[in-house]
């Protein structure tokens, strides 16, 4: 009679539920790290807005508001919270919408935008 050989699984494979964290490609204050951007921002504010609800699929009067950055921060997993988006976008308007805006072409650009 053969003997059978035993196996001994010693590390199961595992699949997680919880979503990858993400992170911003650039912080609020980066304005340098894409000038073109930031110029649109300074000069253009209602143009940047449309644009960045125009990538998100939304109507042009939603391009500032704070439900766009948070629709945005859960749809990459970006930790924060809606009284985050709420501080950045009274706060500094011109520079959420420009870390959205810059997030968004650095993202296309990687082929993980959707």
């Amino acid at each position: 009679m053969a003997m059978a050989s035993h196996h001994v699984i010693t590390v199961q494979p595992q699949i997680s539920a919880t979503p990858r964290v993400g992170h911003w490609q650039t912080g609020l204050l980066d304005c340098c790290s894409d000038f073109g951007v930031c110029i649109c921002g300074a000069f253009c504010f209602p143009c940047l807005a449309c644009q960045v609800a125009g990538d998100m699929g939304e109507c042009c009067l939603c391009g500032t508001s704070v439900a766009i950055r948070n629709l945005y921060r859960t749809r990459y997993n970006i930790p924060g919270s809606i009284l985050g988006d709420c501080a950045a976008a009274l706060c500094c308007p011109m520079c959420a919408l420009c870390q959205l805006k810059r997030d968004i072409n650095r993202r296309r650009e990687q082929g993980a935008f959707w």
